[in-house]
């Protein structure tokens, strides 16, 4: 695990990398909650799932978004946020140059994930943890793209409950996957295990090569 900086649009991104021991087989990018009510990449949540990838061979990368931590800028209402997104990609792809990429993100972060991912031709899978649907009005962008996706929910989201995500899932094209974990809320409170597992089995599969 290594502390690391990116030459974001607004400004230095602080940032984080864990690496696997072996060589890697894709490498993933993690992107942290709302940036106004206590999002940041090193949040109990963003350090599951990026040990999930970690674990399963992919070089996991985290950062906080403009204006969070040392990152320099300020909060631009997800528009700056998603051009933070494809500068740590860009960072991403440096590091690893022709391995597939994988973007996931917590709750704001899994927005974010998914409005870049969606166009980004590098980005051959994605994933939501905590994907805040009661938040977004418009989720038409996600039935454009059939990149593999992977969303996990818990089962009491206050921001979406399990029953919600698993409605959008069955709307979306193939290949895409909803699990709901039980009794769980928006944080995955007394949950992070099976979070962390939920993640690692999906990552096990190698999904970007089904992109």
């Amino acid at each position: 695990t290594r502390s690391m900086e990116i030459a974001g649009p607004a400004g230095r991104l602080e940032a984080v990398i864990m690496t696997p021991d072996e060589r890697p087989i894709a490498a993933g990018l993690v992107c942290h909650a709302h940036p106004l009510h206590g999002g940041i990449m090193h949040y109990k949540v963003m350090f599951r799932a990026a040990r999930a990838l970690q674990a399963r061979g992919l070089p996991a990368l985290r950062f906080n978004f403009r204006g969070v931590g040392t990152s320099e800028g300020v909060h631009d209402n997800g528009r700056g946020e998603q051009e933070d997104v494809r500068a740590a990609l860009d960072e991403l792809e440096r590091l690893y140059p022709g391995l597939p990429l994988v973007l996931g993100g917590y709750s704001f972060g899994s927005l974010m994930a998914l409005l870049v991912g969606a166009d980004d031709p590098r980005v051959r899978a994605m994933f939501a943890l905590g994907f805040p649907i009661d938040r977004v009005s418009d989720t038409s962008f996600l039935r454009g793209s059939r990149k593999p996706r992977l969303f996990v929910q818990g089962e009491d989201d206050e921001f979406g409950s399990g029953e919600k995500i698993e409605a959008l899932a069955e709307q979306l094209p193939e290949p895409r996957v909803a699990k709901v974990i039980p009794g769980s809320d928006h944080f995955f409170t007394g949950k992070l295990d099976p979070l962390e597992n939920a993640l690692s089995e999906w990552i096990a599969e190698r999904p970007w090569e089904r992109s």
